[in-house]
């Protein structure tokens, strides 16, 4: 079911990131996943959840055309300089580790999921009517 919240939504999203990344073999002595495939499908699903909490507390889809992610770092850089932060580093892990380069290593993804969670927690904050998690 749909959450009406933004931030619900984009927690929604992470849950499913989850479940995704459990699809792929992982092998512990190494610290390294077997099959990108899945690693890229887990970065996608993060940053598509972060993107909705951004949405909610940027409003940079005024306009015409779809949001390019410099917008968002103009919007987070006039609104709060750790969400900015925190946006860099996550699309770099998220959409271009991960998502895009579909890196193995355990150790990369686990701080897509780290950064993901940061994102939309401080969000969270700066979101009206939202319980933080």
């Amino acid at each position: 079911m749909k959450s009406n919240n933004a931030i619900e939504e984009a927690r929604r999203y992470v849950a499913n990131a989850e479940e995704v990344i459990k699809k792929a073999d992982y092998d512990p002595e190494l610290k390294i996943y077997m099959d990108s495939k899945y690693i890229k499908m887990a970065g996608d699903t993060l940053w598509k959840g972060c993107l909705i909490a951004l949405d909610a507390v940027l409003q940079v889809r005024k306009g015409k055309g779809r949001p390019s992610i410099e917008k968002y770092k103009e919007a987070a850089g006039k609104r709060d300089r750790k969400l900015l932060a925190n946006i860099v580093a996550g699309y770099d892990l998220m959409h271009l580790t991960m998502g895009y380069d579909g890196t193995t290593d355990k150790r990369a993804c686990d701080a897509g999921f780290d950064r993901a969670s940061t994102i939309i927690e401080h969000c969270a904050k700066l979101y009206p009517g939202t319980v933080c998690a």
